[in-house]
């Protein structure tokens, strides 16, 4: 089974697709751009989603204690770095107990985080290459462009343990229904 992270929660329409979905992780942006949200708004939409699901937060070149502040809050479990972020931070985030998940660019490269992350770039919703992405013995998160008429064919390219998807899966802005019913069950049949 690959997981599945939904990101760009912001809404309590999102959190309710979210909900009849069951994707495996819920991911709230706290860096600038489209999807972003404040710290109080993700606390109140951590509130409505499943307290089975795990939530992660996106940020980007943020500060240490911005950080630990949004999992202390209980609105995050896990933090995604999403800009040029040091093996050191994720260090002191580990140091703290927080789970990480580090995008590292297009291509794999090494990181301590719990998770390696591979994207065309900050939420741009660009294809990678997937033939081109090397294995990896880390846990490996797929984001950049997918959607539901293009996930099984990466997954079955790339077969990472994870996907992580966003505006691939709205429809004027919000989280569709349909579609990601479509792709959680298309991540969860693929092992």
């Amino acid at each position: 089974m690959t997981q599945i992270k939904i990101c760009g929660i912001r809404t309590s329409h999102d959190a309710d697709v979210v909900n009849q979905t069951q994707p495996d992780f819920a991911g709230f942006v706290f860096a600038a751009g489209k999807h972003q949200i404040e710290l109080a708004q993700a606390k109140r939409l951590r509130a409505e989603i499943d307290a089975q699901i795990p939530t992660v937060g996106v940020f980007v070149d943020a500060q240490l204690a911005e950080m630990v502040m949004a999992v202390d809050s209980g609105a995050i479990n896990f933090v995604q770095l999403h800009g040029h972020e040091s093996e050191g931070l994720v260090k002191q985030l580990q140091d703290h107990r927080i789970p990480v998940i580090n995008m590292v660019g297009k291509q794999v490269r090494p990181t301590i985080a719990e998770y390696v992350m591979v994207d065309a770039g900050k939420g741009s919703g660009q294809q990678l290459n997937w033939s081109a992405i090397r294995p990896t013995n880390q846990s490996l998160v797929l984001a950049g462009g997918l959607n539901p008429t293009n996930l099984e064919q990466a997954i079955q390219t790339v077969h990472p343990d994870m996907i992580d998807l966003s505006s691939g899966v709205e429809t004027d802005g919000e989280k569709d229904m349909v579609k990601l019913r479509e792709v959680v069950t298309l991540a969860h049949k693929r092992s």
